[in-house]
């Protein structure tokens, strides 16, 4: 089996205590030559600004490539685009365009003077040539589709609007991604669709997780965690659960694996060394 390429998603820190552990994440994962990484953006844009100091920070001090989230939410046109301008104007030209939710778990609704979504987004950040431009895909139904094929509706949008590429919602079964594939290339979609992975660091957190975004949740998942949990293997069960969920998608022909960290490094280093990918050196250079 041909090791798959890999990417990391990293979360802008809060506090110090926080920035310690991204930079502790970095300094753990960076060996194994990720393709890029990228650094979330917080609802409702309340992480911009610390968002933007981890991406010129990451960008200035390290060897890796970033891709910084940008969303509509919150930020007239001309904000949001005056976002993007200072990224590129920093040698940062990767952006991952989401639409973004609402800080307080209100439905989406267009700032006034803003995008009306994600697809405008994508094609003002297209017509200045400045960026590559990744987005968001969801092989489970997004709780705002308004049909099961919504979901590739949207995402043959969003890349007819210029996007590259797309990376997925995390999901719990290979199946899932491999149905969403078929009905995306049955619509025409030849762009690259990266499988998103979120290693199960805590189940409980995961789970609570899941239901926010609706990713189903496999019955048989709870009961091996409770089993887990007694017998104090449920870190072991998590490498295990991941590192077989990510060799089937290899097996079926997938070629690039985006790994949701949340800035703990280690499950998603075990996996990735278990899938092949071999660590080659540290950082090239940290301040």
């Amino acid at each position: 089996m041909t090791p798959p390429r890999i990417s990391f998603e990293f979360f802008p820190p809060k506090s110090l205590d926080a920035s310690f552990r991204l930079w502790e994440t970095i300094r753990t994962l960076a060996p194994l030559r990720p393709e890029f990484v990228s650094v979330t953006y917080g609802a409702g844009g309340t992480t911009r600004d610390l968002t933007h100091d981890a991406v010129t920070t990451i960008n200035k001090r390290t060897g890796l490539r970033v891709a910084a989230h940008l969303t509509c939410v919150e930020a007239t046109r001309d904000e949001t685009l005056a976002i993007a301008d200072s990224y590129a104007d920093a040698g940062i030209t990767d952006i991952v365009a989401l639409r973004g939710d609402p800080p307080d778990g209100r439905r989406f609704a267009p700032h006034p003077g803003g995008f009306a979504d994600t697809g405008e987004l994508i094609a003002a950040l297209a017509a200045t040539g400045r960026f590559t431009i990744r987005v968001g895909a969801y092989p489970d139904r997004h709780p705002d589709a308004a049909t099961d094929t919504s979901d590739v509706d949207w995402l043959r949008r969003k890349l007819d609007a210029g996007a590259s590429s797309a990376i997925t919602q995390f999901f719990f079964d290979a199946d899932t991604f491999f149905r969403f594939r078929d009905r995306c290339a049955a619509a025409g979609i030849d762009r690259p669709i990266v499988p998103g992975i979120l290693p199960i660091e805590s189940w409980k957190g995961v789970r609570r997780f899941a239901e926010r975004c609706g990713t189903p949740v496999p019955a048989w998942l709870d009961d091996a965690f409770a089993t887990a949990g007694q017998n104090g293997g449920s870190d072991a069960l998590a490498t295990r659960l991941c590192t077989d969920l990510c060799t089937r998608l290899v097996e079926g022909g997938v070629e690039d694996l985006h790994f949701y960290t949340l800035n703990k490094p280690h499950l998603t280093r075990d996996v990735a060394r278990a899938l092949g990918v071999v660590p080659q050196g540290g950082l090239e250079r940290v301040a």
